[in-house]
């Protein structure tokens, strides 16, 4: 266990190179999901056994879909196609019971061969089937075998499908500007219990009673924490090659595919922030198609067995109450957010802003650079200048173009929370050069995991006792994100462990947490 936790913290240290013995292409993508593409909309998949890893030291034995005759994976390959493709898939079948494939949310799927069965056609042992669909809607779907899917999902037989926009397919999870996104993760959940494994590896498989399913082991991706935060393709884990670790920077939107492909309900929870739910099934939640106005905003999402859920996850320190940045009252602001960045107005106002007042005169050099025509929010200084005067925060617009009046759209003091920003804007922090809240006990009266770095701050760092720290070079701010139900926090009953993940949120200049030079990896097949 200690071997493996050194080499997943090695990772977030530096970047793994993976060595692939396939004929593939390696594309570095926008914090894009991992998962398989073709040149000429035809997949390949093999059902095949093989075994996986859990942290408890157990290999367990499995059955699952595999690229062509390459590993079997667990899940299954994640399949990226574009919207309107249509795509045709060959199932080869090397176990020794029939298989086959369901198509969830795609309407059009049909199956062109193999042998008849309840729910669809089937590859019999060493035969194939072929299954053919139009991706018409965007979205995330669930595949998995139709044939005796009570035992062979649980075998392993399941994965994901992701159709992405035939608009800004890269950057929007459905065609509306409303599922629009920085970065994407896949978050596809699962539960096992080893003795249905153990029956059907030892050709016992007709004493399997499904009735008395009993999980111990619970997955995200295919992954228990804490193998969770290791990179994709990490080559101890052949068969579960997907991770499972997002990275994020302040400000980001962060979509999350959620998919529930096991038996239970998991209730997944992303600490820092609540989430706002844009999509279920493959559907946008929206009354006009246009945009998602029937999202909600959740704490965590009950995401149920055979159902998929897009969630927007955005994180920036807003009504914290305290810089998060650590600064001072005349260090600069944070910058790099377009027309969404805070304007440092470094001019004094006696008496600040006159009560009622809808429009506000501002002649000063450094107005020239700020927005022309978008809002955007502004720290005004009152009195005789800083530090130590009054500050306000309020939201400006240009009565016009190049105009130095300027309309007040809303305000509020920036030393508290309770003026809330709720316009949508992206704010980079609320309270510049605000103190933290509390004073932090003296450090021999604290125990620092290893993802402290010392500081209350994002992007800094301060001196810890020896041994301790070293796994957050960027001096980000970690959260666990993780099933809510305690029993799916464990594996085999050893805790930590089982359906948890951590999520990091870094500094947003890169030149203080580079980390977006690390690529995610898509596999395109030949």
């Amino acid at each position: 266990m200690n071997r493996k936790l050194n080499n997943i913290f090695k990772y977030l240290l530096v970047s793994s190179a993976v060595l692939f013995l396939v004929a593939v292409w390696i594309i570095p993508a926008r914090a894009a999901v991992d998962g398989v593409m073709t040149s000429n909309l035809r997949y390949t998949l093999t059902a095949k056994p093989g075994y996986i890893s859990v942290p408890d030291g157990n290999s367990i034995y499995m059955w699952g879909y595999a690229v062509g005759n390459g590993n079997m994976q667990y899940p299954g390959p994640t399949l990226i196609v574009n919207q309107f493709d249509t795509i045709t898939i060959t199932l080869n079948n090397e176990l020794t019971v029939p298989v086959s494939i369901v198509f969830p949310g795609q309407t059009s799927a049909v199956a062109l061969s193999g042998s008849p069965g309840l729910l669809t056609k089937e590859a019999l042992p060493g035969g194939f089937a072929q299954y053919r669909f139009t991706a018409s809607q965007p979205g995330t779907y669930i595949y998995y075998s139709g044939t005796m899917p009570e035992l062979q999902t649980e075998m392993g037989l399941v994965g994901t499908i992701i159709v992405r926009p035939n608009s800004n397919p890269l950057t929007r999870a459905y065609s509306s500007a409303s599922s629009s996104f920085d970065r994407e993760y896949l978050y596809l959940l699962t539960e096992m219990d080893p003795a249905v494994h153990d029956l059907v590896n030892k050709g016992k498989m007709d004493q399997v009673d499904t009735t008395t399913y009993h999980p111990v082991y619970w997955f995200v991706n295919g992954r228990s924490l804490p193998d969770t935060l290791l990179p994709p393709l990490y080559p101890t884990l052949p068969n579960q090659p997907y991770s499972a670790s997002p990275q994020i920077r302040v400000g980001d939107r962060v979509l999350i595919r959620m998919v529930g492909a096991g038996r239970d309900l998991h209730p997944l929870h992303l600490h820092g922030n609540h989430h706002q739910l844009i999509a279920r099934d493959g559907r946008l939640l929206s009354t006009t198609g246009t945009t998602a106005d029937l999202a909600e905003m959740l704490f965590s999402t009950s995401v149920a067995p055979g159902q998929t859920f897009d969630s927007i996850f955005t994180w920036t320190g807003e009504n914290l109450g305290w810089d998060l940045y650590g600064h001072a009252l005349t260090d600069p602001l944070v910058s790099g957010f377009g027309a969404g960045d805070e304007v440092f107005v470094q001019t004094t106002l006696n008496g600040g802003i006159t009560g009622g007042a809808t429009q506000l005169q501002i002649n000063t050099p450094a107005a020239g650079s700020w927005p022309a025509t978008a809002a955007f929010r502004a720290i005004i200084w009152s009195g005789g200048g800083f530090p130590g005067s009054a500050r306000e925060v309020v939201r400006l617009k240009r009565t016009s173009p190049g105009s130095s009046t300027f309309n007040i759209l809303s305000r509020g003091r920036e030393d508290t929370s309770a003026s809330a920003w709720l316009d949508g804007d992206s704010i980079v922090y609320t309270d510049h050069g605000g103190p933290m809240p509390v004073l932090l006990p003296d450090q021999q009266f604290l125990t620092n995991g290893m993802f402290w770095s010392g500081s209350p701050f994002l992007g800094s760092t301060a001196p810890l006792p020896p041994g301790e720290g070293g796994f957050n070079p960027y001096n980000g701010f970690f959260f666990m994100w993780h099933s809510h139900s305690e029993k799916e926090l464990t594996s085999n009953n050893i805790f930590p462990g089982g359906m948890a993940t951590m999520a990091v949120v870094e500094h947003p200049d890169p030149a203080i947490a580079p980390f977006s030079d690390i690529p995610h990896i898509t596999i395109v097949a030949p």
